[in-house]
């Protein structure tokens, strides 16, 4: 049978989903594209917004009208939630909660459309964890690789913790093996993935700093990246590690949801503004061309104008590279939606377009300085009309640079030398002529968010 997905949310979600349709094809079954007819159709639901119903019933009518007579599966955070919910979504043949996403060919016996929708989801008490691994670009240089899953705090605003369930790890031993898998399979670059990375830890004591040293021992020539981490569970031990590897890459995205103190306290934050304030500089401190992403929340409950106006100084003051913003959304089951102070829609849509210019311009002024200086690069895309490449710079500058069209995907170094408007643009200083490595098969999973 011909089975697509589609995936909604984070490189986690994308890392599942991929793990799940390896286990299809190793019965036998053909991945194919979302847009090609089905006989089952996976979807991978997220639970960060206020929009995941309205997404997935969408998505559903797509597939049906692509495939009217497919299987369609619902899976994923938002199904481990509102399972009752999506059943109710004309179409929906299966929801499927976290705890059995990865048991799906077992699950279900021979993937006829059903008159009833069959519901899959349980407690998450004593959920494993799965390794999943998934390629992140369309060069199919970067890999992502999912060593944490879950999360044991709780924030007010969220529920991830009641969609993952609780924080588990990759069993310490596995990881040599898995980066192992992605050298052999070509890749350039992994990025380490978690619902809560940093709170990586095992049965036997080992912590993510552990982690950090053994995939940095055995990257190879790979360069590693580190996709979010908490604040908190940024040590000085994690900066030393990163700041002396010639492969861990620097650039960090931190969370800080809110520059105010009183509302890091109402959100249940593990950490103060002054605190994040000196974890920057530190960093800046120890590793000047460091890229820094920050998470930020506009229109929390009690979010007045002047603290509003607290998050957007603290923000500006601050030597970051860019923020990715959301607009705060009520979550059924947090312990938020029940706070005073509703900021009004039209407020907080305001709001997110003031902290969105920000983050423009703090990249400008990032990529700016970057010019003059000598990085690394990895081609990604190659564009056959004006014979330019482009791709990211180990500090995550995005670069475009003439070199011929077959350039080994790998590692090159590049002098950052101008910029127009908002693009950057460089020169090739070394030319690498080593063979690429054929990744193992791979199929494309259309994403969003």
């Amino acid at each position: 049978m011909n089975i697509s997905f589609y995936n909604l949310g984070c490189k986690v979600n994308l890392a599942d989903i991929s793990r799940i349709a390896k286990q299809f094809e190793e019965l036998g079954h053909s991945v194919v594209d979302f847009e090609e007819k089905s006989d089952i159709v996976l979807i991978n639901t997220c639970t960060v917004t206020h929009r995941a119903d309205a997404d997935c019933r969408k998505i559903v009518r797509r597939a049906l009208r692509r495939s009217p007579q497919a299987f369609v599966g619902v899976l994923g955070c938002y199904a481990q939630l509102q399972p009752e919910q999506l059943a109710k979504i004309e179409g929906v043949d299966a929801v499927i909660g976290t705890k059995h996403k990865f048991e799906i060919p077992n699950l279900i016996e021979n993937f006829n459309k059903n008159t009833k929708t069959e519901i899959f989801v349980s407690d998450l008490d004593d959920a494993p964890f799965h390794t999943s691994a998934v390629s992140d670009n369309s060069g199919r240089t970067r890999a992502v690789l999912k060593i944490q899953d879950g999360c044991d705090y709780h924030c007010s605003f969220c529920t991830i913790p009641l969609a993952r369930g609780h924080s588990r790890s990759m069993p310490y031993e596995q990881i040599e093996k898995e980066m192992e898998g992605l050298i052999n399979d070509g890749y350039r670059e992994v990025v380490l993935s978690g619902i809560n990375l940093g709170d990586y830890k095992t049965d036997d004591g080992m912590r993510f700093v552990d982690a950090l040293k053994l995939i940095d021992e055995k990257s190879g020539d790979m360069r590693i990246r580190i996709s979010s981490i908490e604040p908190n569970l940024l040590t000085e031990e994690v900066l030393e590690v990163v700041a002396n590897s010639k492969n861990i890459v620097p650039h960090f995205h931190i969370p800080l949801q809110s520059g105010s103190q009183e509302l890091l306290r109402k959100m249940k934050r593990r950490y103060k503004a002054t605190y994040y304030h000196d974890l920057v500089l530190r960093i800046k401190e120890v590793m000047p061309h460091c890229c820094i992403g920050v998470d930020v929340i506009v229109g929390f409950p009690g979010e007045t104008d002047e603290l509003a106006q607290e998050t957007y100084d603290f923000l500006e003051n601050l030597p970051i590279t860019y923020l990715h913003v959301f607009t705060y959304s009520e979550r059924e089951n947090t312990k938020a939606i029940n706070f005073e102070g509703v900021v009004p829609h039209d407020i907080r849509k305001e709001r997110t377009h003031q902290l969105r210019d920000l983050s423009d311009r703090k990249r400008l002024v990032f990529d700016e300085s970057q010019v003059g200086t000598e990085r690394v690069v990895i081609p990604e895309m190659y564009n056959e009309q004006n014979g330019m490449w482009r791709g990211w710079t180990e500090n995550y500058v995005n670069v475009i640079f003439s070199a011929p069209a077959d350039l080994p995907q790998v590692p090159h170094k590049i002098i950052i030398n101008n910029m127009i408007e908002s693009r950057v643009f460089g020169e090739l200083t070394e030319l690498r002529t080593e063979i690429k490595r054929t990744p193992t098969k791979q199929f494309k999973l259309p994403v969003i968010g």
